[in-house]
């Protein structure tokens, strides 16, 4: 665990996150507060997907979503 001042950890922030990757860091403040920084791992985002290959082109992709929203417009 390594332990900072607030003034230290300001001034060396992207190492003091770095160090937070492999173990716990604390940082004091003036009046005696401490807070603690660790790493915490999160799931990629659902929206990060990988690509697909296809045939189709961007006119076939326009025809269908104009289609598509044609039979929405009929249906109400």
């Amino acid at each position: 665990m390594k332990i900072y001042t607030y003034s230290e950890a300001r001034q060396r922030l992207s190492e003091v996150l770095d160090i937070a990757r492999d173990e716990e860091v604390i940082v004091k403040r003036r009046g005696g507060e401490t807070f603690s920084i660790t790493f915490k791992n999160t799931p990629n985002s659902p929206f990060n997907v990988s690509g697909i290959k296809t045939t189709a082109t961007t006119k076939d992709i326009l025809d269908a979503v104009r289609e598509s929203r044609s039979r929405s417009a009929e249906q109400e």
